[in-house]
């Protein structure tokens, strides 16, 4: 999506954010980087892997451990909250492994690429007629890194993975959905239905309130500026075929079962409160 990277590449603090844009506007605006603008609402205590000088914490998720190094004014690989196997036997270790090292550290260098590219520009070192294609890349990596954190994030392995949502998620979803079922059944189909590579999506709207089942093809695109990502599924390839091969349907019945509803009921209720007081 092309919404977030506006917001989240500067490594400004929710509190901060809240006060710097007025409530209606920057709530229009937020995207993805509402995810760091409110502090996402996940549990960063116990972090298995260490390839990131960003240390996870026991507060909601803030830029930092949204893969943003102040120090370094760069973006980050965060950290899996997890073991690479302890979502099997839904999504195998060697996918997470290569998932997660490999790809997701990939948006990680292309966006950090693309940043360095738009600056020097900026700054003349680089020709202005570049800045439409290092904006198109900023759009696909920037997106791609963000909305993997999220995807690690809305994941675990039992107990916690699966089975349905409880708390004002759970509400809001038979408010917006009619049921539990209608909303997964919609979910999946449209996941499944992506037209190549990109992304299944959950998101609130902020405008009318409503929760919305969205897909995005690649990353960035298919965008309704405006709307969080609460819960998201990758359906590139690379995140099923070494267990699923062509059978996507299959890997997106088997991601229900590791869904941490928990979290994303912390994620929704801190944007929504979010929403009220800023």
């Amino acid at each position: 999506m092309t919404s977030p990277i506006i917001t989240v590449s500067d490594p400004v603090h929710s509190s901060e954010l809240l006060t710097l844009i007025p409530r209606r506007g920057a709530i229009a605006s937020l995207g993805l980087a509402a995810m760091a603008g409110v502090g996402m609402g996940f549990d960063q205590s116990a972090f298995a892997q260490n390839s990131s000088p960003v240390k996870p914490s026991p507060t909601p998720i803030s830029p930092a451990d949204m893969g943003w190094d102040p120090a370094a004014k760069q973006y980050v690989l965060p950290p899996l909250p997890y073991k690479y196997d302890a979502l099997e036997p839904h999504i195998d270790k060697q996918t997470m492994e290569l998932h997660h090292d490999r790809h997701h550290d990939g948006y990680v260098k292309g966006l950090n690429k693309a940043m360095a590219m738009l600056a020097e520009i900026r700054s003349g070192k680089r020709d202005a007629s570049e800045v439409k294609h290092w904006s198109r890349e900023l759009a696909f990596h920037g997106s791609g890194h963000l909305l993997h954190v999220l995807f690690w994030n809305n994941m675990a392995g039992a107990p916690d993975g699966g089975g349905q949502p409880s708390g004002e998620i759970a509400k809001k979803i038979d408010t917006d959905f009619g049921s539990f079922k209608a909303f997964s059944d919609h979910f999946q189909a449209a996941a499944t239905n992506v037209e190549s590579n990109g992304w299944g999506i959950l998101a609130l709207e902020p405008v009318s309130g409503q929760l919305m089942v969205m897909q995005a093809e690649k990353h960035q695109n298919l965008t309704t500026w405006g709307v969080a990502p609460l819960l998201v599924i990758d359906v590139w390839e690379h995140a099923y075929y070494l267990k699923y091969q062509n059978k996507r349907k299959d890997y997106v019945a088997a991601f229900m079962n590791v869904i941490n509803w928990k979290a994303v009921d912390r994620h929704f209720t801190a944007i929504v409160a979010a929403t009220k007081h800023g």
